[in-house]
Order: C-alpha cells, then structure tokens, then sequence
C-alpha cells in the first residue's frame, strides 16, 4: 500500500497521525502544507485533499482520508499489528474517551483557525496565549486522573495507544502555550517515557522535512 501523509511539522492533528504510523512501522511519503502561508486554501488541495482547508489529509492507494482519529482507527483496521487499541471493549472505549478530552475538547478550542479568530476580534496576543492555557489545563485535569489510574509507562498501560498518539502532540502543544504542566505529573511521566521511543521521536515535529529551526 502507498501512503502519502500532508502534513504540517507544527500542527498537532497530523503529530497525531506520524506517531501512528511510525509505531505501525509503515512507510509513507510526507508531503508539507505550510499553513502559515495558506497553502491548505489551494484550490487543488481543498478539492482534492481536505475540503475542511485542514491537515493531516492521508492518501492510501489514491483514496484520500481525513480527521486524524477517524485515519488512526482506520490504520488499526488495515495494519491491526501492533495494536493502537486494547483488546476489552472497555478498555477501549476508556482509550477513546482519552483520545477525544484532547481531540474534541481541547484541541479545537487552540488550533491555528481559532487563534485567527480571536486576533481578528481583537484579542491581544498575552489574552490568546491565556485563551489556549485554560483550555488545554480543563482537559489535562481531566486527563490526569484517568492516566494516573491506567498507565503503566504509557496512557493506558505499558503499550502505545491512540491515546498517546493524542496526548504527546498536545503536550507539544501546552509548551508553546507555556502552560505549566507541575500539576499533571502522570501526563508528564507519559510525555518522559514516549520521549525514549523511537515512534516518536521520529514523528517529532522538529525531526520533519518541512520543519523550520528558527
């Protein structure tokens, strides 16, 4: 199968994407998309790739999938060795309601098109910075307490899941906000340990083609 993964090196939903496929051990084509300069906004690239103007968009054998937790489901299914998800169901479903405190709460409340927003409304850069911090601490306190209780080294036991495919991309995410992470010292021990696996320092957005070392 031929992957081609558009991506972002900063962005946090395709991080999501890299870490899992990097712990599946499969080849894929990276193809940059800077956002800063709206390359997501091409004609070509929203008709043919993400009509949401969004990354990560993934081609698999020249079908197009897009949102990253629906394409790491959707990696479990195609290469389901080694597993992103446990084998109970309730276990999984406690990995996915991981995986969505950060994709579908914090997230989008301090993605790069919310930030626009609030500047375009007027709000000064330390009011955006303290926008993203509140955000992402009410996720992480949710967080905390369910990791805390599963993980043995990663999120939810001793293994990679999709939760750790979210929540070391978010971790990336609070430093740029500043958001001091003291408070969460589980979520911290996940973000120490993963940062030893070879997955994800591979998938580390400095470690990318398009990635810019200011």
């Amino acid at each position: 199968m031929t992957l081609t993964l558009h991506s972002y090196w900063r962005a946090t939903a395709p991080y999501r994407v890299r870490i899992g496929l990097q712990l599946k051990g499969l080849d894929y084509s990276y193809v940059g998309v800077n956002l800063l300069k709206g390359e997501q906004h091409a004609a070509d690239y929203v008709a043919t790739r993400n009509a949401q103007h969004l990354t990560p968009a993934l081609e698999a054998d020249g079908r197009v999938l897009t949102q990253s937790l629906a394409i790491l489901e959707w990696l479990e299914d195609v290469h389901p060795e080694p597993a992103l998800l446990p084998k109970d169901v309730f276990d999984r479903a406690t990995v996915r309601a991981m995986a969505a405190i950060i994709a579908s709460d914090i997230h989008p409340l301090n993605n790069m098109r919310i930030q626009k927003a609030l500047t375009d409304l007027g709000v000064d850069a330390p009011g955006r910075e303290a926008w993203s911090q509140r955000w992402i601490v009410d996720g992480f306190t949710a967080l905390e307490p369910m990791v805390a209780r599963h993980g043995q080294g990663f999120a939810f036991g001793d293994q990679p899941t999709i939760a750790d495919c979210c929540l070391i991309p978010q971790v990336y995410s609070a430093g740029r906000y500043n958001v001091d992470l003291t408070p969460f010292p589980a979520i911290r021990a996940v973000a120490d340990h993963a940062a030893q696996h070879p997955a994800f320092i591979a998938a580390q957005p400095d470690n990318q083609p398009d990635a810019v070392h200011a």
